[in-house]
Formats: structure tokens, C-alpha cells, sequence
């Protein structure tokens, strides 16, 4: 990879840490146009692509949106809960549970490429609040 390549998935880090919430491919790029204008939707997207590949990134499929990974063993075995009224995106890690899940399916002959367990519901601050 190019050292720009690199210092492109940096600042996209950098950009995802520091923001409350997912963000879609095109909020990253609108947050990194402020320091480059010329960076293309293309280069974002490669480097979300690495970004999760090597596990510092998550995708959050169901917001089609990535957060930072925040736990460095999260990469086989995350558990995203994601808050229905304010974005908020918790990531816990389950390996027992990858495992039971993805041998429950084995069972039928399925053979499990990748996982995403993901749970919509109410944080504690927005559950507090009904």
C-alpha cells in the first residue's frame, strides 16, 4: 500500500473516532474534503474497503454506514447494538455466541463466510427517556 493509501485510512480513522456515531462513506468524505477537496468518493470508498477488511473498521450494515472498531479482538466476533432514536452505535464482543450461532447453521451443511450480528433497539439514555 502507498504511503498515501496509508495516511488516507489514518485520517479516515481519525475522522470515525472522533465522531459520535456511523457515518456513511459520503459523511467521511464531506468531513475529509475540509482538509483535502480533491479526494474522491472512489479513494474513500478503497479505503473503507481495506479499513474493514483488516478489522479497524466496521460496517454497519443496516445503516450502510462503518464506526471505528473500538476493541482490537471485535474484529471476528462483534456484537453491534445500534440505538433507533439517536445513532448510537455500541460494540460488543461475543465469540461464544459467533461460535453457537455459526455452528447452529453448520448443522444444516451451510458453511458461514462472515457474520454481522447487529440489534436495533433503545440506549440506556434514549430507554430512560420513554
Amino acid at each position: 500500500m502507498s504511503e498515501r493509501g496509508k495516511k488516507t485510512q489514518e485520517e479516515i480513522l481519525t475522522v470515525l473516532r472522533s465522531h459520535g456515531s456511523a457515518m456513511s462513506a459520503y459523511d467521511v468524505l464531506h468531513q475529509l474534503q475540509a482538509s483535502r477537496p480533491r479526494i474522491a468518493p472512489p479513494t474513500v470508498y478503497n479505503a473503507l474497503a481495506a479499513l474493514t477488511k483488516s478489522g479497524r473498521v466496521h460496517r454497519v450494515e443496516s445503516l450502510k454506514a462503518y464506526i471505528a472498531c473500538r476493541r482490537s479482538e471485535a474484529h471476528q466476533a462483534a456484537v453491534l447494538s445500534i440505538c433507533d432514536e439517536c445513532g448510537t452505535v455500541d460494540e460488543r464482543v461475543a465469540p461464544i455466541l459467533v461460535e453457537n450461532l455459526c455452528g447452529f447453521v453448520e448443522e444444516t451443511g451451510f458453511q458461514p463466510q462472515r457474520h454481522v450480528i447487529e440489534i436495533h433497539g433503545l440506549c440506556s439514555s434514549c430507554g430512560s427517556n420513554t
